[in-house]
């Protein structure tokens, strides 16, 4: 279903986020965005002596080398464009982020090293939503295509993970019934 129709509007801005996930021949992964902002209008920049309509005022790429259990080995960012000269300066700090891993306490983790004047507000957005949500899309899959059959007793990886692969829901009676715990009252 469409959104409704939109009222009479002038278009402005644009925010463009891409993810791409790569397995590497070393058995790591490497997870990596771009983050791009341009505005459908052109204005005067003291630091880039103006930025034109269409013309990056944000561009910035991360990043993240993670091995299969989503810990981050390496992580590395660079600023192509920003609004004002110092903007790139920050980058390197995004090496702190070796270490962590991407799950519970992952939101905390990064706000902790490269929260507000720590970090830069663009990179740290890919970091904390589009990035971690790729290296799951990506990892997740391929380490359950390696486990071992559920018949043999372990528990699948991904159960409990979101909605539809609660431990309660349909598609886990399905994949995996002998995981399947009903919901309460429900068979």
């Amino acid at each position: 279903m469409p959104l409704t129709k939109a009222v009479k509007r002038r278009h402005i801005h644009t925010r463009e986020i891409r993810c791409d996930a790569f397995e590497r021949e070393d058995g790591l992964w490497d997870i990596e965005g771009v983050i791009t902002d341009t505005k459908s209008y052109s204005f005067d920049n003291d630091d880039r002596g103006g930025v034109a309509a269409g013309e990056p005022v944000h561009r910035m790429r991360v990043r993240l080398t993670i091995d299969t259990d989503m810990v981050v080995q390496s992580a590395e960012a660079v600023t192509e464009a920003g609004p004002f000269n110092m903007c790139g300066n920050i980058v390197g700090d995004y090496a702190k982020l070796a270490g962590l891993r991407i799950g519970t306490g992952w939101r905390k983790g990064v706000v902790e090293r490269l929260g507000g004047i720590k970090g830069c507000t663009h990179i740290s957005d890919l970091v904390l939503g589009p990035l971690p949500v790729t290296a799951f899309q990506a990892v997740i899959p391929a380490k359950r295509l390696r486990e071992v059959d559920p018949k043999d007793g372990k528990r699948p990886t991904t159960l409990d993970t979101c909605h539809a692969l609660a431990a309660s829901s349909p598609v886990t009676k399905r994949r995996w019934p002998n995981f399947y715990e009903p919901a309460d009252g429900a068979n």
